[in-house]
């Protein structure tokens, strides 16, 4: 059996990034049925990492890459982020510093949309050592209670 038979049907308002309780300081809701799963590796040469890695960029300035529609990165993202979206990435590469990596990151472990940036950066010619895969993305980084930024 498939693992994504073992999840929950998606719904038609599925809600991507876990938003906060009203009422209860700490809590957030979360939405379990959309997407599906993706793999630990994004590609070939990419290096997966964690929320740690993720701050070391965020206080060193590093490229830090929020691969989402700029609908999603309107709402909230990672503080320090630029937005580039998966589907524009190739076409924006000139975008990137080539002499560090940088670390891009989507709506979570469900989520298509950064392992999409990657592949399509790679296709492209972008080398695979400078590109990091924060498979957690918003999901992880807003159920771990860490800061985001929103245009509220």
């Amino acid at each position: 059996m498939d693992i994504s038979e073992k999840r929950p049907e998606n719904k038609d308002d599925s809600c991507m990034v876990p938003r906060p309780v009203e009422g209860k300081k700490g809590f957030v809701e979360v939405d379990t049925a959309w997407g599906k799963i993706q793999p630990m590796q994004a590609a070939e040469g990419v290096l997966t990492v964690d929320e740690l890695e993720v701050h070391k960029f965020q206080e060193k300035g590093m490229q830090l890459i929020d691969g989402r529609i700029p609908d999603f990165y309107e709402q909230s993202t990672i503080p320090g982020a630029k937005n580039i979206p998966h589907n524009l990435v190739a076409e924006r590469m000139d975008e990137l510093n080539r002499n560090q990596p940088a670390i891009f990151f989507c709506n979570g472990p469900q989520c298509p949309q950064s392992p999409d940036a990657i592949r399509n950066l790679i296709k492209a010619g972008y080398p695979a050592n400078k590109i990091r895969y924060y498979r957690g993305g918003m999901h992880d980084w807003v159920t771990l209670g860490l800061p985001i930024k929103t245009t509220d």
